[in-house]
């Protein structure tokens, strides 16, 4: 599975890619106007939250994924054709693009990379860009589902049980219990193992190469033939370590619920600590 295109891939002619700008940060709502005032040349700008996400809900989480069928009038509205090569990007880290990489992927296009480094990659290599809204005719792609495998919340719980490994996402601090600035519990499900998405990047914001998020991923306790499973707050970052996983070569499962659902069901049980 490949999974990024870097600045100098990506090149000046894209006349034959469709961009997607996920301009997304927790706490901030302001995305279409970050993109309206610069983003890559007739990048579409995507909403995380309205597009890339079913409405919020204790049960379900604070992102659950959208159905295969809204996501599908999204990708047309943003101008996917069958077949088309897709690469999505945002300002860093990475979490807004891998978010719509994935969805993507579980709704079957296979041609969808991460701009690796985003638009601070982007602009520290010299590329222009343009301000504006850009609305792109209407694609008509069609999305199958089932591309990338999922775990609901049962399966999350009896993964660690059964052999496998639960990575979460999150900061270690709001792993530990220490904070929790959205959800309703602190804490973190049991037998889960810390595995911060920051942990993924290098210092360029770009991702670790794949030898080193092979070696971060074995201290982590990934080895051959484990099940591996992500969570986060709400299933966004998890996707970016998802896109990490898949970088060295590993196959993980997304929990879309993470965190926002678990701590909402007071019947499950909170672990604390390192």
């Amino acid at each position: 599975m490949r999974v990024l295109t870097s600045v100098a891939e990506l090149g000046a002619d894209l006349a034959d890619v469709v961009l997607l700008d996920v301009r997304w940060a927790l706490g901030d709502p302001h995305g279409r106007e970050h993109h309206r005032t610069g983003h890559l040349p007739g990048a579409v700008f995507v909403d995380l939250d309205a597009e890339l996400s079913a409405p919020p809900s204790p049960a379900q989480g604070r992102h659950p994924l959208p159905s295969l069928q809204s996501l599908q009038a999204a990708a047309r509205r943003w101008g996917l054709t069958d077949g088309a090569r897709v690469v999505v990007y945002d300002a860093g880290p990475g979490t807004g693009a891998a978010r719509a990489w994935w969805l993507l992927r579980w709704g079957g296009v296979s041609e969808v990379t991460i701009l690796d480094g985003g638009l601070a990659a982007w602009v520290a290599a010299g590329g222009k860009l343009e301000r504006g809204d850009v609305v792109p005719p209407a694609g008509d792609v069609t999305l199958t589902g089932g591309g990338m495998p999922t775990l609901d919340i049962d399966e999350a719980a009896a993964l660690p049980a059964r052999g496998g490994l639960l990575l979460d996402a999150r900061a270690g601090e709001r792993f530990r219990g220490e904070v929790e600035p959205v959800d309703p519990r602190a804490g973190h499900v049991p037998g889960a193992v810390s595995a911060p998405a920051t942990d993924l990047l290098q210092p360029d914001g770009t991702f670790g190469t794949a030898a080193v998020l092979t070696e971060h991923f074995a201290r982590l306790g990934v080895r051959p033939g484990t099940p591996v499973g992500v969570y986060c707050g709400s299933g966004v970052f998890a996707a970016h370590e998802v896109a990490a996983l898949a970088i060295a070569g590993v196959d993980a499962a997304l929990w879309p619920g993470s965190w926002s659902q678990w701590s909402h069901d007071s019947a499950r049980p909170v672990a604390t600590g390192s």
